[in-house]
């Protein structure tokens, strides 16, 4: 039997999703025919955020051009198709889900010219426009760091604007795809936030691969240095046995540890745990009140 396969700690067994407000969600996102991070990429929190009626909406589709070794989510070339009225049909969503917090994520689009970014924005605006209080943040591809793509995303009104940095240096030719990569993330991040520093700006780091500890902090370092205010750090689940196999599973006492370390080294908020996720929700309910405090929403 694989090894990766075998029985999981105990610490990171998730119960199958279900319940009304579940099925509420399931059928409202399949009935506008969106796509949701949360059933696309397997996430493990799927009963706690769609049970709490919140969701993270993946734009543009279900097909990504970039094949990570890590991700579920399936690859291939969309030939430039695009759902026009997807920024109306999530808005909708939104204004039925009552939300007040929302994520908006993507696949790689490396076939459209923008990479995306138009579309972004006008889903942003969308939102916006039938309630502007709504706190948006979008995690978005890297656009092959062209800064017109980039600029867009600062005008879109975007509160948050995140890019996840996946793994360590060391690694990240091995878990992501070839056209990815560590410093072109730094890059991008660094960007939104020297362009616009009242933009949160926030990463993502999965554990698991074979990361020494070391490794991890210089991570944590190099965003801290290029001012990034928000950290998840959360457990890789392989998906399926063509996906890069997990080499460790994390305690949640070192998980406590690293927030901790995190915490010290600047950042405004980390989340830490075997199921945190990019998109997650004790970190949207801080970040929700971090900006409303300080009154910088649209």
């Amino acid at each position: 039997m694989d090894a990766s396969f075998a029985k999981k700690p105990e610490w990171i067994r998730v119960k199958l999703p279900s319940g009304p407000k579940f099925l509420e969600l399931k059928n409202l996102v399949q009935g506008l025919k969106l796509n949701t991070v949360c059933q696309e990429a397997l996430c493990p929190n799927i009963e706690e955020c769609w049970g709490g009626g919140t969701a993270t909406f993946m734009l543009m589709g279900d097909t990504c051009t970039r094949g990570c070794r890590f991700c579920h989510v399936k690859t291939g070339n969309p030939k430039g198709v695009l759902d026009s009225d997807e920024p109306q049909k999530v808005a909708e969503a939104v204004s039925q889900m009552n939300l007040t917090y929302v994520v908006l994520t993507s696949v790689d689009r490396d076939d459209l010219p923008d990479g995306g970014a138009s579309h972004f924005s006008k889903t942003v605006k969308a939102i916006k426009k039938r309630n502007s209080k709504i706190i948006v943040e979008c995690l978005v591809p890297d656009f092959n760091g062209d800064p017109r793509s980039l600029d867009i995303m600062l005008e879109s009104g975007a509160e948050v604007l995140a890019q996840n940095i996946e793994t360590v240096k060391r690694l990240t030719r091995k878990i992501r795809d070839h056209k990815s990569g560590y410093q072109k993330t730094l890059n991008v991040l660094e960007y939104f936030k020297k362009n616009k520093p009242s933009v949160f700006t926030k990463s993502s780091l999965m554990l698991g691969f074979g990361e020494a500890d070391e490794e991890i902090l210089e991570t944590m370092d190099d965003l801290r240095s290029i001012g990034v205010d928000i950290l998840t750090l959360g457990q890789y689940l392989q998906p399926s046995k063509k996906h890069v196999k997990v080499e460790s599973y994390v305690h949640p006492t070192r998980f406590e540890y690293l927030a901790q370390v995190g915490r010290q080294k600047g950042f405004a908020f980390v989340a830490a745990g075997p199921l945190v996720r990019s998109s997650y929700r004790a970190g949207e309910y801080f970040i929700e009140n971090f900006i409303r405090q300080k009154g910088q929403t649209a």
